[in-house]
């Protein structure tokens, strides 16, 4: 089982991507599961806002970030006020 820990810094939030994927002797994947938090500079609680078992979740995500900075998140949801 391997774990990837993607931490993404802003000004106003951290995002932090958490990886988790199991694979066969072979090297195909098995199982994968990303949970992507938010978490406000200065405090250690983090808000999960998004779950996701397709991969290549946290790749996209990054992307979409550096493009489009924190408006990322309107498509993802809309219930966490920046």
């Amino acid at each position: 089982m391997r774990q990837t820990i993607t931490k993404i810094r802003g000004l106003m939030v951290n995002i932090e991507v958490v990886e988790v994927q199991q694979q066969d002797a072979n090297g195909g994947t098995i199982w994968y599961y990303a949970a992507i938090y938010i978490q406000h500079r200065g405090s250690a609680e983090k808000t999960l806002v998004r779950k996701s078992r397709l991969p290549g979740t946290a790749q996209e995500l990054k992307r979409e970030i550096q493009r489009d900075g924190l408006r990322a998140f309107d498509r993802i949801t809309t219930q966490f006020p920046f």
